[in-house]
């Protein structure tokens, strides 16, 4: 599977706080067998959000877009509405599978906003922006992402 990270976040894209989780998903999607073919940091900012995620989807090298970072509740977090405008179709069982993990840890993740959908044919899925957040959530979604790529490439041994 390749897989492209994206990172949302005004300070790391300033270059004043270092990306921390992009590279913990990196770890991550690698651990899983997985290439990383792009890492890119934006600010928190919908059109640069949105520029960035139909870069990567429309290239068509990509099965898998995870950004992280924007999903939360202050006026700068906006992530999923950048998704949605890219997204054909919503996978709201990934958002609930990770929220529903999360509320097993701590009570801050009801205030998740993370959406997952699909985009041609490429998974795109919100985490946290905090490293630690960002690889247990991708943990929950990480064994589903290799059907869903395999069914929408027309791969899948159903």
């Amino acid at each position: 599977m390749r897989v492209a990270i994206l990172t949302v976040s005004d300070r790391s894209a300033r270059g004043q706080r270092p990306d921390l989780s992009g590279p913990a998903l990196v770890e991550a999607a690698e651990k899983c067998g997985w290439t990383v073919v792009s890492l890119q940091v934006v600010a928190d900012e919908r059109r640069l959000i949105e520029t960035g995620l139909r870069r990567l989807v429309a290239g068509g090298d990509v099965d898998v877009v995870l950004t992280t970072g924007g999903t939360g509740i202050s006026p700068r977090d906006v992530t999923p509405e950048a998704t949605e405008a890219v997204i054909e179709k919503r996978l709201p069982g990934m958002a609930e599978a990770m929220r529903a993990r999360s509320l097993e840890i701590t009570p801050h993740a009801m205030l998740s906003r993370a959406v997952a959908g699909l985009a041609g044919t490429c998974v795109i899925v919100n985490l946290p922006g905090s490293p630690k957040g960002a690889a247990e959530c991708f943990e929950v979604v990480a064994p589903a992402l290799p059907h869903a790529s395999e069914l929408l490439h027309g791969t899948a041994n159903e």
